[in-house]
């Protein structure tokens, strides 16, 4: 996954005349949402790391792909549900995504004016998540196989340029995956459904929250139509 990001970035920064462009990294933290745990929707506390990348085509709106690495944790002693607590199961899974899509910022964010500018702003587009497939026996978890799922990132945030060339924001964005086996729940293995557990209806979300710093460069675009 890491070479297929750098692939795409090397091809993006290949043309940079006519537009302008930020690569930076995010750091911040990790959560799960799912059948094991703690049942709160944000709650970051394993560290998530990673690069991004934007092709800002004008001031409301970029293209972004990044790589991002975080690790889940959740344990059933955490959790307020009686059923929960009184289980005792746990897992760690370690994330690893390249996510491509649309940024939207809902004031123009011009990266060339001098004085100082915020915008809040929301990310959507496509997932692939490199994760490891578990499974629970005799009250602890293993791994099986590692597998992959694609997942649908849904991400509000809100920056501000702090300097010349530099902006800096905070974002928090949810994972929705097509898979229910983050947490060892309802293993693919056919020979280990035996040990499916909780909703199997349901699958399973992770939230990565943090802070993002870009450093812009290009020349300068004429945000105009053709």
């Amino acid at each position: 996954m890491k070479r297929l990001f750098l692939a795409v970035l090397f091809l993006a920064l290949s043309n940079v005349s006519a537009q302008i462009h930020e690569i930076g990294v995010f750091v911040g933290g990790a959560n799960y949402i799912g059948d094991v745990g703690k049942t709160n929707y944000i709650d970051p506390h394993e560290l998530t790391f990673g690069l991004l990348y934007k092709w800002n085509k004008s001031t409301r709106h970029s293209y972004r792909i990044s790589f991002l690495q975080g690790r889940l944790t959740a344990n059933d002693f955490d959790s307020e549900v009686t059923g929960r607590s009184r289980r005792g199961y746990n897992f760690t899974n370690t994330v690893r995504e390249i996510t491509a899509g649309l940024e939207f910022n809902f004031f123009d964010f011009d990266l060339h004016q001098m004085d100082r500018q915020f915008t809040p702003y929301v990310f959507t587009g496509l997932t692939y998540t490199n994760y490891d497939e578990l499974y629970v026996i005799n009250g602890r978890t293993k791994v099986d196989i590692n597998s992959g799922t694609f997942a649908i990132p849904m991400i509000v945030g809100f920056k501000g340029n702090i300097a010349t060339n530099w902006i800096l924001g905070f974002e928090v964005g949810a994972r929705y995956t097509f898979t229910d086996n983050l947490d060892g729940s309802n293993p693919k293995n056919s020979n280990l459904q035996s040990l499916q557990f909780g909703n199997l209806t349901s699958n399973d979300w992770y939230v990565f929250s943090g802070l993002t710093l870009t450093y812009t460069f290009g020349n300068k675009p004429c945000f105009c139509a053709d």
